[in-house]
């Protein structure tokens, strides 16, 4: 994605993010299980987490145990969901590298540092009206968090979930959770084609304020083609590698290679942007 396509969200008025302070906690590991043939789940004790979380936020994990060095970097991970009564936060991953597969093999009641929750997450608009996620395989965990506030903010929600096939995908059920409209859309079987997701996605009434997407430039590039129709707004959560979560190390410029300054920061001004197309025309 072109630097010039990413809008920092406003600091200030009611579509700025809530802005909290992170909390640095040993967290005990409560459950971990598999969640769907590829991703598992970590639920983690966190009360001062759960407590602030917004939707889009993330944490950092740091996923080397105490006693060993490595890996020495902490791992940035979408806040799933949470439980505020219960102070509990929940962390959805695919194992892909040295970091997920040694976060792997945590068990129930070890202690794990985590800082969060991290970045300027989502908003909603502010009167209600109609709604659309569009998510895939890992990005689709940076959405799920929103359903349901979207729902209880009375949002009429529509949801895209899509994966490579059946098996990796994640969410459908959050968003049915949340009442939503669930389109599970697959390489597999050719349903996650563009073009007939936007058949499918046609009848989207003419009240589209939003759209909110992570994980795919396809998804990304239909959501802006439907949100510039309806004069509807977009919002996009980049995934990036950092190491410090926080803005300090500069490690995730949102900028491609060859860029003579340095762009926005996933970390410290995303990891959600709007973005510049979505925004014309786009209902306040």
């Amino acid at each position: 994605m072109a630097p010039a396509a990413l809008v920092r969200l406003p600091d200030s008025g009611p579509l700025a993010p809530a802005r909290v302070d992170p909390h640095l906690v040993e967290a005990p590991v409560l459950a971990h299980d598999r969640l769907t043939p590829e991703y598992w789940r970590l639920r983690l004790g966190a009360p001062g987490i759960a407590r602030v979380a917004q939707p889009g936020q993330f944490v950092m994990l740091t996923v080397a145990p105490p006693e060993e060095p490595a890996p020495v970097l902490p791992r940035p991970m979408a806040l799933y969901a949470w439980d505020r009564p219960a102070g509990t936060v929940d962390i959805v991953y695919r194992i892909v590298g040295e970091g997920t597969r040694r976060l792997a093999v945590w068990r129930l009641g070890a202690t794990m540092l985590v800082l969060g929750p991290l970045g300027r997450g989502f908003t909603l608009p502010e009167r209600p009206g109609t709604v659309l996620l569009l998510g895939r395989g890992i990005g689709t965990c940076s959405l799920t968090a929103l359903a349901g506030e979207a729902a209880a903010r009375g949002h009429q929600l529509h949801a895209v979930a899509s994966a490579r096939h059946r098996g990796a995908l994640v969410g459908p059920d959050v968003y049915r959770a949340a009442r939503a409209e669930v389109i599970e859309a697959v390489d597999a079987d050719g349903s996650s084609d563009v073009a007939g997701l936007r058949r499918r996605l046609a009848p989207l009434r003419d009240d589209l304020a939003a759209v909110y997407t992570c994980g795919s430039e396809r998804l990304l590039a239909l959501g802006v083609e439907l949100a510039e129709e309806r004069g509807a707004e977009v919002q996009v959560s980049i995934e990036e590698h950092m190491a410090c979560g926080l803005g300090f190390c500069h490690g995730c410029a949102a900028g491609r290679p060859g860029v003579p300054h340095e762009t926005l920061l996933v970390c410290a001004d995303g990891p959600v942007f709007r973005h510049a197309r979505g925004l014309n025309g786009a209902r306040r």
